[in-house]
């Protein structure tokens, strides 16, 4: 991997940022480093020009103009979308024991998380006659999409369908890329995953297409049922799906326009080297694009992390998509004067996964204020959010965890305030409301009110 140096008393780095930064002013700090901290270069918004006839096409054709994509992109022709229940109890009933196994455990941690994070009711008294109640109330029907590309992700049907089961959605439905080797449907353990979380409703649709499918829905033909339309669309995919959901934000609430994953390791030198190299290598495997840095303060663990990468690289399955990720420049090792400016660089960063692995761990990790999930110690690597921490793994990529959160109960969720005042209570706010309405010139505003109490 190469070396990033943003030691204060190092060199200028190649790349144009100049040492000698007051860390105290880490506002300044953040603006600077990130125009030369590693990224992968995604341009979503050049693959809109692709999707956006994709989209206006579904819009007006519905699936049958899916299906015209599909067989073009995925070389597969599907007459009938809708995944049938027989197939989905059969891959349940043909899933490796283990895999199965695995998965119940992944779904019941993922349970006991968001469980918790499930909004109250709360009723506000502001005046006697006067309150505000704020409700939480699901949205009615939420399309949770699976990619299908370089790697298969029953994980994240679990991710996408357990939060959204939480908050009460009534309504779910499952897209995800038919493939050749299965008959058109879905990979085996992505319908294996939905039959154990009860998900019925699962179609074979993928890609820009799948997103555009479920914000507008079908109505139906002779060779397949209607596709009733969803309010929220949820999971990662690649740059063609994240600019079909860049096109339809607003038809439908989304998460986010995931880009390729990232892992940043904040370490020092009390860090294991072989557990760093096998962390970068894990986030590296997923894609020729993702990006994997290293913060470190220690030359020596540096070093020693290079060695250990060259090793552990060369006995895993994947060589050259993890070669190409970690060699690319989206990767890199960062050398910092200290913690304080690594913690600095990392919040600047604001990474997908940020693991800290350092003496005193967790009071370090306390002072992360940006990244998507924060890993404390050296025993809470990145693969068990993956799976099986309760943690949810679809989280914000390309520096937007600086004001995004991951998927959680709240993305499925609308706060709806209930306003309710009695005539006394209005009467007795009733000069101030219309002296704001004056004020703004909207004097029809203050009529309302004059109306119910008088002048």
């Amino acid at each position: 991997m190469r070396r990033l140096d943003l030691r204060i008393s190092g060199p200028v780095d190649r790349q144009g940022f100049t040492p000698g930064l007051s860390n105290s002013n880490e506002r300044a700090f953040g603006r600077e480093i990130r125009r030369v901290l590693p990224r992968a270069a995604v341009d979503v918004s050049a693959a809109l020009a692709a999707v956006t006839p994709l989209v206006g096409d579904v819009r007006e054709r519905g699936y049958a103009a899916a299906r015209e994509a599909t067989e073009r992109f995925d070389g597969v022709a599907v007459d009938e979308p809708r995944v049938p229940t027989e197939a989905l109890r059969r891959s349940l009933e043909d899933l490796d024991p283990a895999v199965r196994a695995a998965l119940e455990e992944s779904i019941r941690r993922a349970r006991l998380v968001h469980a918790e994070q499930r909004r109250t009711t709360v009723e506000v008294q502001v005046v006697p006659g006067g309150s505000v109640t704020e409700k939480w109330i699901p949205v009615d029907r939420v399309g949770l999409y699976v990619p299908g590309g370089l790697a298969v992700y029953p994980s994240s049907v679990v991710m996408n369908v357990v939060p959204a089961q939480e908050a009460g959605v009534p309504s779910l439905v499952v897209c995800s890329p038919p493939q050749r080797e299965f008959g058109g449907l879905p990979h085996p353990a992505i319908l294996a995953a939905c039959a154990l979380l009860g998900v019925d409703e699962v179609y074979a649709v993928g890609g820009a297409q799948a997103i555009a499918l479920l914000a507008y829905g079908d109505s139906g033909s002779e060779s397949n049922a209607p596709i009733d339309p969803v309010d929220v669309i949820t999971g990662p995919g690649n740059i063609y799906v994240a600019a079909a959901k860049r096109l339809l934000r607003g038809v439908v609430g989304i998460d986010a326009e995931a880009g390729p994953t990232e892992i940043a390791v904040l370490a020092d030198g009390t860090a294991d080297p072989a557990h760093v190299a096998a962390d970068l290598i894990s986030q590296a495997e997923h894609d020729p694009i993702a990006a994997s840095v290293l913060v470190t303060d220690s030359v020596a663990l540096a070093d020693a992390v290079d060695v250990e990468i060259a090793r552990q690289v060369s006995l895993t399955k994947h060589v050259e998509r993890v070669t190409t990720a970690l060699s690319g420049h989206q990767s890199a090792v960062v050398l910092v004067e200290d913690l304080e400016q690594g913690l600095a660089v990392v919040n600047a960063y604001a990474a997908e996964h940020l693991e800290v692995i350092t003496a005193d761990a967790r009071t370090v990790a306390e002072r992360v204020r940006s990244a998507g999930c924060v890993f404390v110690g050296a025993d809470s690597p990145v693969s068990l959010g993956d799976y099986c921490a309760g943690s949810n793994h679809v989280l914000p990529t390309g520096c937007t965890a600086r004001h995004s959160s991951g998927l959680s109960v709240q993305s499925f969720l609308k706060g709806v305030h209930l306003v309710e005042y009695s005539h006394q209570a209005l009467a007795d706010v009733a000069a101030h409301v219309i002296a704001l309405a004056d004020a703004e010139d909207l004097p029809a505003h203050g009529a309302a009110v004059k109306v119910r109490v008088g002048s």
